[in-house]
């Protein structure tokens, strides 16, 4: 008994300090890149105001970094650079995650910060749709009813925007038509992009750095194709020269994208993407609270309703989230990460978050 009780006492210290590194890192990186984000598409640049216009170079900037840092990574541990899992599957992903980035990126061009930051809750209906299809899940109805009151609540925030806040590139408010359709386009892509993560992460024997380095290897390829195709690459570059404060946000973008890369994977690996969904949800408060002080965004009543909708239905359900139960089966024998993880899985259909 003494032994059981210190094991699990053990056990308690080493998963709450995995937990404080975890939150600290994707709270410390992601709200600095949203701020940099909003900055970088928004703010323009020099004594002619000009906006930077490449969303497609900043996915290559990020991933070429993140490529970079997790072959070093895998080099350095003396870990095999070769694949776990087929390529096309890290090709799923990096498809799915550029144009996840890139329809990020694009909807700042016409929506706010924290209405792209808010509109990002409602990933939970396409991340159910995904885990229905790839994972094979089953919801229950108090999951459909979190995911109805959050998109009633991001319905409300995007559609009653304060008059005075608008879009730079456009004349009209900022709810349009466009942006609307750019972030119901990153809220499918990311659903996939998870989910689909997720399931190569139970699938296989993966190591973190093994599917970073993969699936950004691909994405790097992509992205500079496609920059080289439209015409970009150069227009990007020249920008760059001419604008050195561009080049450093953009450096310190790719930075902390590339940080908050291992943060994510490590988070979703180790607590599973219901507990990564609760720490994006106060990372997602934050970030909101934090652009509307430093870009002095003004919101309406109507949408401190629809942030008091989404907040508080995302936090009831991890308040009210019964405490999990261990079922032992005896014709299967588990590790300790895959019972941890099948542990979490049985805590609620848990829904698929991603940033």
């Amino acid at each position: 008994m003494a032994e059981s009780s210190s094991s699990t006492t053990h056990a308690f210290r080493d998963n709450l300090w995995k937990g404080i590194f975890a939150v600290s890192g994707i709270m410390l990186t992601l709200v600095t890149y949203g701020v940099l984000q909003e900055k970088i598409m928004r703010i323009p640049y020099g004594v002619e105001k000009e906006y930077f216009k490449y969303s497609l170079f900043l996915v290559f900037c990020n991933r070429i970094m993140t490529s970079a840092v997790s072959a070093g990574s895998l080099l350095a541990s003396k870990k095999a650079l070769d694949p776990v899992a087929p390529i096309y599957k890290y090709g799923l992903v990096s498809v799915s995650n550029i144009l996840t980035t890139t329809c990020q990126y694009e909807a700042l061009k016409y929506v706010s910060f924290p209405v792209q930051t808010l509109a990002k809750c409602a990933k939970m209906i396409p991340v159910m749709v995904w885990g229905t299809i790839i994972m094979q899940k089953r919801y229950k109805g108090p999951d459909y009813l979190l995911a109805f009151l959050v998109t009633l609540g991001c319905s409300v925030f995007i559609l009653y925007p304060a008059g005075t806040d608008l879009s730079p590139y456009s004349r009209g408010r900022e709810n349009t038509v466009w942006g609307v359709l750019l972030m119901g386009g990153y809220l499918g892509f990311d659903g996939f992009t998870s989910t689909f993560q997720d399931k190569m992460f139970r699938g296989y024997d993966m190591e973190i750095h093994n599917q970073i380095f993969y699936t950004t290897l691909c994405s790097c390829i992509l992205s500079l194709t496609g920059l080289i195709v439209q015409g970009q690459m150069i227009l990007a570059v020249e920008f760059v020269y001419r604008h050195h404060d561009c080049f450093f946000d953009i450096a310190l973008l790719s930075t902390v994208a590339t940080i908050s890369q291992f943060f994510i994977s490590y988070t979703i690996r180790t607590f599973g993407a219901l507990t990564f969904a609760t720490i994006m949800t106060t990372r997602q408060l934050v970030s909101i609270m934090l652009s509307c002080v430093w870009f002095s965004h003004p919101l309406s009543w109507e949408q401190w309703i629809g942030a008091v909708i989404v907040f508080g239905s995302l936090y009831a359900k991890s308040f009210w989230k019964k405490a999990p139960q261990k079922t032992t089966s005896p014709q299967k024998t588990t590790s300790p990460t895959s019972t941890v993880e099948l542990v979490q899985n049985e805590e609620s259909n848990n829904l698929k978050d991603n940033p």
